[in-house]
């Protein structure tokens, strides 16, 4: 691995004159207001391999991966040399109608040849959000195509997350996404429950709660018409929900009620595809169905570049280009199939096949998931769940009755704070804290990691018990 061993000269840095004028002008994604105003934003200036630094040099083993994307790394030296060569050669090229570029076709085939079964064609574009917007909108080409104009509904989970364009956010379920200031779709989109065992009603089996979940979905099909219900959008792993893994079984489940019904079932693998966990896609390879259309981004460039990809079957697309009928799909962006990204996603799948990340994250998934399970005996650490390098810690005020503490104590935050103190990267979601690590990770990372997350609980138990919460 050769990353970037150019030194950066921290003393260069004002933070207190960064924070304040990131405070000015800069619109974050999720601020929340208060907070920025208060405490303002940690300003992160170099980064390489694992590891973020401050712009006060103070470095940090970012467990977070950027935001589930750093998988092979910051800092690639072949990376930074790939793009910079595209950009020499030919920065931009307009993919409009009947134009394209070398990179773009070339990409759009590798990913016709990793993804499964006949999903054979792509739709390029800006992030995994558009990547589901297009998702969305090939749908309702593809069934208008088929003469079923009413076929246009949408089921998909609460609890899951796809993405903050308007119709991407709509199709989320993650209450906390749809704040009373925003408006989303609401006649055409539906929400059933979140397949999460650990908060299934006390002594019910898993076998019983799985069958709940799936006739739950056929119900809802039913109670909306299978004549109008046009796909069901689901996460292998839910990511931002809480990195939750459905009971085996779920998908397969939910993938046979959807063939029942012709109901197209979009596999959302914007953070699972690209190694996550330890496959080019989990859909097939992990969970044992064959979707109609994969959405992805993220470890599709390993956050070098933005780019999003939606895959789709050669069923849908030749209903959609039967020739004759003089159509055209009027969908697409500017940067679509943008050449130094596409650039970008090409080099970062040669070093992740050159690499050999995928078996490597099939070994030290393991690894990582079994290390963390350690923190179960933590008084308030009431599940620990993941897959491959997804894993979520959920903090309870009572592990018996997993009793939540009250969202105004941000349990998360509070823990991910001490993290950070120690030189450790998590991310809070209230209850929760999330990590998705650079698939370069190894044990002495993952013993980092779990050390230093023990010691950050510890401490704010420590500080709950002092002030008379726990």
């Amino acid at each position: 691995m050769s990353f970037s061993s150019q030194p950066t000269d921290f003393t260069q840095y004002d933070t207190a004159a960064i924070s304040e004028t990131d405070r000015a002008h800069f619109l974050h994604p999720w601020q929340i207001f208060d907070a920025i105003a208060e405490e303002g934003a940690l300003p992160i200036a170099a980064a390489e391999g694992a590891y973020i630094y401050d712009s006060d040099g103070n470095r940090y083993l970012d467990a977070v991966g950027g935001l589930w994307c750093t998988n092979i790394g910051l800092g690639r030296e072949e990376m930074a040399d790939a793009i910079a060569e595209q950009v020499r050669k030919m920065a931009y090229a307009s993919p409009f109608v009947d134009m394209t570029n070398i990179p773009a076709a070339t990409l759009a085939a590798k990913l016709a040849e990793l993804a499964p079964g006949d999903l054979n064609h792509v739709a390029l574009s800006c992030g995994g959000s558009t990547a589901i917007d297009t998702a969305y909108r090939l749908i309702h080409f593809y069934q208008n195509c088929r003469g079923k104009q009413n076929k246009k509904h949408i089921i998909s989970r609460i609890n899951s997350y796809h993405g903050s364009t308007y119709a991407s956010m709509s199709i989320g379920g993650k209450p906390g996404d749809h704040p009373p200031e925003f408006d989303y779709i609401q006649d055409t989109i539906h929400h059933i429950s979140c397949p999460n065992y650990y908060r299934a009603e006390a002594g019910l089996s898993e076998a019983d709660f799985l069958e709940a979940r799936l006739q739950e979905l056929e119900d809802k099909i039913l109670q909306v018409g299978p004549d109008k219900v046009a796909a069901f959008f689901a996460e292998p792993v839910f990511g931002a929900g809480g990195v939750i893994v459905p009971p085996q079984g779920y998908h397969r489940g939910t993938w046979e009620i959807c063939q029942k019904y012709d109901v197209l079932y979009v596999s959302d693998e914007v953070v699972t595809a690209f190694g996550r966990l330890g496959h080019w896609f989990a859909s097939k390879e992990v969970f044992d169905f064959q979707p109609d259309i994969i959405c992805s981004a993220k470890g599709l460039t390993s956050g070098y570049q933005p780019l999003g990809a939606t895959i789709y079957s050669s069923k849908i697309h030749n209903v959609i280009s039967e020739l004759g009928h003089g159509r055209c799909f009027t969908h697409g962006f500017t940067y679509s199939g943008h050449p130094v990204a596409c650039a970008a996603a090409l080099k970062n799948i040669e070093i992740m096949e050159r690499e050999k990340l995928l078996p490597h994250v099939q070994d030290i998934g393991p690894y990582f998931q079994a290390q963390l399970k350690t923190l179960s005996d933590l008084p308030i650490v009431g599940d620990v769940r993941g897959i491959g390098l997804m894993a979520c810690v959920e903090f309870v005020k009572d592990k018996a009755s997993k009793e939540r503490f009250d969202e105004e104590f941000d349990i998360g935050k509070w823990i991910s704070n001490q993290a950070d103190s120690r030189g450790l990267i998590v991310r809070p979601i209230v209850n929760l804290n999330v990590m998705s690590p650079p698939l370069i990770i190894d044990a002495e990372q993952v013993d980092f990691i779990v050390s230093t997350l023990r010691e950050s609980i510890l401490a704010c138990v420590d500080d709950l018990k002092q002030q008379g919460h726990l």
